[in-house]
């Protein structure tokens, strides 16, 4: 494995502390997405948003249930609620 210098060590404690927001923000971002497509990009959304809900410890059950309904709104007030409960 290569030495990281104290920078690039820096950005990846950075990267790994902040991972939970990041994967939120996308969230969001999809959910968007998931309004405007149509389709096998539709499908594409929500199988990003399904890994990034797991990284955010929802429950397989749960992210099943949105992906089988396919109404980005369930999604948005999930996501929502997950941000109240970060922030």
């Amino acid at each position: 494995m290569a030495e990281h210098s104290k920078y690039q060590q820096n950005i990846i404690r950075n990267y790994y502390d902040n991972r939970e927001t990041i994967s939120l923000q996308r969230a969001q971002e999809l959910v968007t997405e998931l309004y405007l497509t149509e389709g096998k990009k539709r499908a594409k959304h929500w199988e990003q948003l399904e890994g990034h809900l797991l990284k955010l410890s929802v429950k397989q059950e749960t992210i099943d249930h949105l992906v089988q309904q396919d109404d980005p709104q369930l999604a948005a007030q999930l996501i929502q609620r997950l941000s109240r409960e970060a922030g």
